[in-house]
């Protein structure tokens, strides 16, 4: 028993407004349900629990877990409240150097998913927005990524271990699936294609859910042993749906959740040695804060992404990279450095390759290059008013190049960059007649990304308000974002 105060699972006792009457009669109740009758929580364990820092043993972990995430409408893990306890083997050993298992993966991978599925099952997840803040990529994977020593590890300021799963099962109803040939990998291989197409096109709100079910199923076939390379192709799968279901995540607005799932994917691209799978993964992370104006975060993360880039990643892997740092960098306002990144994108784009493009880069074709050269312009266009153009030409050559490939989410937002390019270059009739052709489109797609892009062109609007066509349209886009997000009149 430690002596020490659990101070996460105080904190998170503290936002769920229950006394300890409350959370002990409710961990009884619960775990009444899932079939453990013997509990018998009371106060005093409760305070026990946080005050002493008392870990109870299984299931209570599991059933706090259970009754926290309904409570909070996000994801809670065990560790999330402090009661992981320490395993003699498969956790990351600092004096060995170790990273840990695959098994430890999978089974944070199957916890994390579980809790989600039930969180969607009770209509709850849509009160998970909040971003986490600090470091959230543990040492083991930053030292895998980054070649640093684990003695370099524990010496850099600020880094911590990311919030993960336990090693207890899931609180959910799941079978156990069995060890899967190639001929269900290949099955499993083409629902990511389906499910990737499906997101590029209307957002991530529809298939969320079926693409956190595939992935749980597919981190309890990882809980078997496989042929070597069958087994790394199941990882790479568990990695390519992690990253779609952070991305979909992300795209309706579960920041945390997005952040959970971006770091499992680049675990499970660990558990089968591809360090580009792992980085842009990251990358992913890197955009999501951008999205949120955390620059210096996202450039932390990118250099991370990019660490020894040259000698494992495509040209066209190190291209996408770029645009991504671009983008951190026109947050900052640096002109030559964003100028610099964008001209070797450009460069790596078109240079030949005697490898495939893997399947996680497919999207990442001229237009979506173009699309992101022009986010990055627009970008730094409101620091450097010169970058307008640039970001004109780009968000035009993105949306005719995209005309045909039936990206609704991706041409909505070109439209976007390019309505507020048009109001920061003082041309408000372009800018008004770009933003109501993005209006007539946005309810085509599920993504609130859509929707804190038309905020944000929304602002830029209001040096102009005080003319009909203006205030008409400052109306439409109020009326269109949902009540939570509208922008201020």
């Amino acid at each position: 028993m430690s002596r020490e105060p659990n101070a996460r699972l105080a904190d998170l006792f503290a936002l769920t407004g229950w006394s300890k009457g409350e959370l002990a009669r409710l961990v009884n109740r619960r775990g009444a349900g899932m079939g453990q009758q013997q509990l018998s929580t009371d106060t005093s364990r409760v305070r026990r629990w946080i005050e002493q820092g008392e870990i109870p043993r299984d299931p209570v972990p599991r059933v706090l877990a259970a009754v926290f995430t309904e409570r909070l409408g996000r994801v809670v893990s065990i560790e999330d409240l402090g009661l992981a306890r320490q395993r003699r083997t498969g956790a990351f050993n600092t004096q060995r150097g170790a990273p840990p298992e695959p098994e430890r993966t999978a089974e944070i991978l199957t916890e994390f998913t579980g809790m989600d599925l039930m969180l969607n099952r009770r209509g709850l997840a849509a009160a998970s927005t909040a971003l986490l803040g600090g470091s959230v990529i543990p040492l083991s994977l930053y030292d895998w990524l980054s070649g640093h020593s684990v003695a370099q590890a524990a010496d850099r300021p600020g880094a911590r271990q990311v919030i993960t799963g336990s090693m207890a099962r899931p609180v959910v109803d799941v079978y156990e699936p069995g060890p899967v040939g190639a001929q269900e990998v290949d099955a499993l291989e083409r629902s990511v294609e389906v499910f990737r197409s499906w997101d590029a096109s209307r957002g991530g709100g529809l298939q969320r859910k079926a693409v956190i079910g595939q992935l749980n199923e597919v981190g309890g076939l990882l809980t078997h042993r496989h042929p070597g390379a069958l087994e790394r192709r199941l990882w790479i799968v568990a990695a390519n749906l992690a990253v779609l279901a952070g991305w979909m995540s992300h795209d309706v607005g579960l920041e945390s959740t997005a952040q959970r799932y971006f770091v499992i994917a680049a675990q499970a691209a660990r558990e089968a040695g591809d360090r580009p799978r792992a980085g842009e993964a990251v990358s992913r992370a890197a955009r999501q804060l951008l999205h949120h104006g955390r620059a210096d975060e996202a450039l932390d993360l990118m250099r991370l992404a990019r660490a020894d880039g040259k000698q494992r990643s495509l040209p066209r892997t190190r291209a996408m990279l770029n645009t991504v740092e671009a983008w951190a960098q026109a947050s900052l306002g640096r002109s030559q450095e964003v100028g610099v990144l964008l001209g070797e994108a450009e460069e790596l784009f078109v240079q030949e390759s005697p490898e495939p493009a893997p399947s996680w880069m497919q999207l990442f074709d001229e237009a979506e290059l173009h699309g992101m050269q022009a986010l990055v312009y627009r970008t730094l266009a409101e620091h450097d008013p010169g970058a307008a153009r640039l970001a004109e030409q780009h968000a035009l050559e993105a949306m005719r190049l995209r005309a045909a490939q039936g990206r609704e989410r991706s041409a909505v937002l070109d439209l976007l960059t390019l309505a507020s390019v048009y109001w920061i270059a003082g041309e408000p009739e372009e800018a008004a007649a770009q933003a109501r052709l993005a209006l007539d489109s946005i309810g085509y797609t599920s993504s609130h990304r859509t929707g804190d892009r038309l905020r944000e062109m929304y602002r830029l609007t209001d040096r102009y308000r005080g003319t009909a066509q203006v205030d008409r349209l400052r109306a439409e886009i109020r009326a269109a974002v949902p009540p939570a997000r509208r922008p201020p009149e």
